[in-house]
């Protein structure tokens, strides 16, 4: 059904250089979450024109799916590892699915 799952964009700027750290911790915290039983769908997406700055697209069944997630080991470990690297904080979005409806993803 639409507009029953929880879409996160987590934008994020790192400090020049730091890129390749950030992606390893990132891409580890992704492979994770994507076990979660909540999770749908967990991406890193990577700025083409900026190699500082990343997005990581979350979707979740519901906010409870998104609050469990931030009680993980590894989002935890993600959160400590790349906090140094941040050139500013991190920011995030929160949106509906429109289409896809819940199946399609």
């Amino acid at each position: 059904m639409a507009g029953s799952l929880l879409v996160v964009h987590v934008h994020a700027r790192v400090k020049p250089g730091a890129e390749e750290a950030f992606r390893v911790a990132s891409l580890s915290n992704a492979e994770a979450s994507r076990g979660e039983p909540g999770v749908v769908r967990f991406d890193l997406i990577a700025d083409r024109e900026d190699p500082t700055r990343f997005v990581l697209v979350e979707v979740y069944r519901d906010d409870a799916a998104a609050a469990a997630h931030k009680g993980t080991a590894h989002y935890a470990r993600w959160r400590d590892t790349v906090a140094d690297l941040m050139a500013e904080p991190r920011r995030s979005a929160k949106y509906v699915n429109v289409t896809p409806g819940d199946a399609g993803w």
